[in-house]
């Protein structure tokens, strides 16, 4: 199935994960990763991120603009659960290729995204030094996918 065809799974699978990883290439040629708590996909494969903390990435996607997106979801009794049962009850995690835009000032919309996704958080001595003062997104446009697999647990998902 195509990325499109697979693009409401996938979303609920990133939505899942909460935190993901952007991985890109330095400027040495060298794949480095960064954890992004702030991504958020759109109906059309593309999406978003708060380009806020990440400077070697955002370094390094203004140099070249390739990108892997991975998200996994890491909640603890998802994981048990499918231990137990030896079945995965949706994908565990999917890794998203595509590129990523200049840095550009965030919409009312895009503000108002992250403002419900931290508005707890925030309210901690911590979360109001990390998710306070975003200001500026990168746009990321998906052009394939490859699940995460564990052959034994998920020959039902992803056909």
């Amino acid at each position: 199935m195509t990325l499109e065809q697979n693009w409401n799974r996938i979303r609920e699978t990133v939505s899942r994960a909460g935190h993901c990883a952007i991985a890109s290439i330095d400027e040495h040629g060298a794949p480095t990763v960064a954890p992004i708590g702030t991504v958020f996909l759109r109906d059309d494969t593309t999406g978003f991120y708060f380009d806020q903390y990440a400077q070697a990435l955002g370094r390094n996607l203004d140099r070249d603009p390739q990108l892997c997106l991975m998200a996994v979801d890491g909640r603890p009794l998802y994981w048990f659960r499918s231990l137990l049962t030896a079945r995965f009850p949706s994908p565990p995690g999917v890794r998203l290729y595509g590129t990523a835009g200049p840095a550009r000032p965030a919409t009312e919309d895009e503000m108002r995204q992250v403002r419900a996704r931290v508005r707890i958080p925030v309210r901690l001595k911590g979360g109001a030094l990390l998710w306070s003062d975003f200001s500026q997104v990168r746009d990321l446009t998906f052009t394939d996918y490859r699940p995460v697999r564990y052959p034994h647990m998920m020959s039902h998902l992803w056909q």
